[in-house]
């Protein structure tokens, strides 16, 4: 006799996504947060590959806590952390990212403020620059964060208050704010 796989279900909850289900869903998302923490398109995908890898060996126990993405973004951002000791630098980048339009600039606009948000986010410790991502890219919480990166909400609160004071002193990035921008 054949046996037929169903989605589980948990008191009340909605049946549980399969890991297939849940990398068409939110690999986008997620990749964006790679390419943001690594800032190259191949390492982001090597990161955010990575990450799942992970995540697929622990389908079963993570899938029913709801904690998958949550996994995932903490997965990437110790696996980047772990690189940078590690000094990793896997293959060396053949092409650019693709470029998502803001049509309320001009193109030649937002490629330049693409380019300085790239190079000031660079100059960010990792530390910085991981909460800043989850932060601010990611609209996460500030509970999310700490969650996602293993450490306090007060050590969130800290490294992002410094990353964006390091960020509005970045000469560059003044020419595409306006008032009020990066508070």
């Amino acid at each position: 006799m054949e046996k037929v796989m169903t989605p589980t279900t948990t008191a009340g909850r909605a049946p549980a996504m399969t890991f297939e289900e849940f990398v068409a869903a939110r690999s986008t998302a997620l990749w964006r947060s790679a390419y943001l923490l690594t800032g190259d398109a191949h390492k982001a995908e090597d990161l955010l590959q990575t990450a799942l890898v992970k995540a697929w060996r622990r389908w079963d126990s993570i899938a029913r806590r709801d904690g998958v993405e949550s996994y995932v973004r903490k997965a990437m951002a110790t696996t980047y952390t772990d690189w940078w000791r590690r000094r990793w630098n896997g293959e060396a980048p053949s092409a650019t990212p693709p470029d998502r339009a803001d049509e309320s600039l001009p193109a030649e606009a937002r490629v330049d403020a693409r380019r300085d948000l790239m190079t000031a986010l660079a100059t960010l410790p990792r530390g910085q620059r991981a909460v800043v991502v989850l932060r601010y890219f990611d609209d996460l919480t500030e509970q999310q964060t700490a969650d996602a990166l293993g450490i306090s909400t007060g050590t969130v609160k800290s490294q992002a208050s410094r990353a964006l004071r390091s960020l509005r002193a970045f000469p560059s990035l003044a020419n595409h704010l306006g008032e009020g921008d990066l508070s």
